[in-house]
């Protein structure tokens, strides 16, 4: 293997291995202080949303709960990996559930990506279904190349099953069509 050939996979678990385990809710801190970090992210991560979305607000409000996550995402040639942190809120009983996400998948891609999601639950059964179970498994294909304010990366938009779902590129250079798997899961220490 030429010494290129094994600078990049040097530098690819790296970073994956840094997009796993860099999670802002694991090491050394106090529960409460991770859950202080989460919930600056989401409303962070709602403030942008409804700068560039203002009817979102309302919908937010009147839904029966929302969820927003943090992920770091890296695509290496076929593979793509990430994880991340975020918090789903229960409009109804005003319940706080911390959760951690993950992701593999299968696909042609090459980037590093950070962006936001937000979950907008339509029903307590979609709401109640993704806190229980929290697998998702679809396709990506996206283009992102942004850096702060700089880039091309805007708000995008799904709806299914009772659920809409906006992302939100942070930062990153990526090129990628992906069929993955995401697993949510509920944060033991956190909640």
């Amino acid at each position: 293997m030429k010494v290129t050939g094994k600078l990049l996979i040097i530098f690819v678990m790296l970073i994956t291995g840094g997009v796993v385990s860099g999670c802002a809710t694991s090491g050394k801190a106090s529960p409460q202080a991770k859950r202080d970090v989460v919930q600056s992210m989401r409303s962070e991560t709602l403030k942008e949303l409804y700068t560039q979305k203002p009817d979102v607000q309302n919908q937010v409000a009147t839904s029966a709960g929302y969820a927003v996550f943090d992920n770091a995402n890296v695509n290496v040639i076929f593979a793509s990996f990430g994880g991340g942190y975020g918090v789903v809120k229960n409009n109804r009983t005003g319940k706080w559930t911390y959760m951690n996400m993950g992701e593999a998948g299968l696909g042609l891609g090459l980037g590093v990506k950070d962006f936001n999601v937000v979950m907008v639950f339509h029903t307590e059964a979609a709401l109640n279904r993704f806190i229980d179970h929290g697998w998702a498994f679809g396709g990506n294909a996206d283009a992102a190349a942004k850096h702060k304010d700089n880039g091309g990366a805007v708000a995008a938009e799904a709806i299914v099953d009772d659920v809409t779902v906006y992302s939100l590129t942070e930062t990153g250079l990526a090129l990628q069509a992906v069929l993955k798997g995401t697993k949510f899961w509920v944060d033991s220490e956190l909640n």
